[in-house]
């Protein structure tokens, strides 16, 4: 265990693994619980990880960032747009031709208007965000292209390989954004999404552990994720 009150003496791990074990569970609190914990228990260990970060210039984070993450905590508020969000089918996926994905499966999608007609441990409602990225004078940048939606069979997971084939057929036939099966206030609030140009800053980064920032615009409150590698 980690000595919260002097971790600046731990090993670069056993603050990784503080981080870790502070987060397990909480994923699912809201997002006021969230940005609390954050600032109480999570901002310094933040702090020092990101003074430890072996790969500050972002350059050098694009080939490294490349695969399959899961989000083991986030304070991103779209993460939970829909309920029933299922946090071991949550993927970001990043490919090398510059575009990545945030995607989840959501079961049941209660307020999802075909879905009130369906039973819910039939029917499961995939959900993808498409951008770009791209680093110029050592910034990310990132741009929303836009987002595919899937109903499914419950049953059948949505695992990595579903996920990322989706993905690449999505990127390859680019038919742009048609919003369905979503309520109207739902459907506003992606609409809004799609319009942010997002800033992303990686506080610290290795091949198998990140701790991200963002924010969607600049007067918003910054959002902070932290992700392991799926593959």
């Amino acid at each position: 265990m980690v000595d919260l009150d002097g971790f600046t003496q731990n090993s670069t791990e056993e603050l990784k693994q503080a981080v870790l074990l502070l987060v397990t569970g909480r994923d699912g609190d809201s997002l006021g619980q969230k940005n609390q914990f954050y600032m109480t228990e999570l901002a310094a260990l933040f702090m020092e990880l990101q003074q430890r970060n072996s790969v500050p210039v972002a350059s050098d984070q694009v080939s490294l960032v490349q695969g399959v993450w899961l989000s083991l905590w986030s304070t991103i508020p779209f993460q939970d747009i829909f309920p029933g969000r299922l946090r071991d089918q949550s993927y970001q996926i990043f490919h090398p031709d510059g575009y990545y994905a945030n995607m989840a499966r959501y079961s049941p999608g209660s307020r999802l208007p075909l879905l009130k007609k369906l039973s819910s441990w039939l029917v499961a409602y995939d959900f993808m965000l498409i951008q770009r990225y791209e680093v110029t004078n050592q910034q990310w940048l990132i741009h929303n292209v836009g987002v595919e939606q899937a109903l499914r069979i419950r049953a059948r997971s949505f695992t990595v390989d579903i996920a990322d084939a989706w993905f690449t057929k999505a990127v390859t036939s680019q038919k742009g954004t048609r919003l369905k099966h979503l309520d109207r206030t739902t459907t506003k609030m992606v609409e809004k999404i799609l319009q942010a140009t997002p800033q992303l800053e990686h506080l610290y980064c290795d091949p198998d552990f990140r701790i991200v920032k963002t924010q969607r615009e600049s007067k918003q409150r910054a959002s902070y994720t932290i992700a392991i590698r799926k593959f």
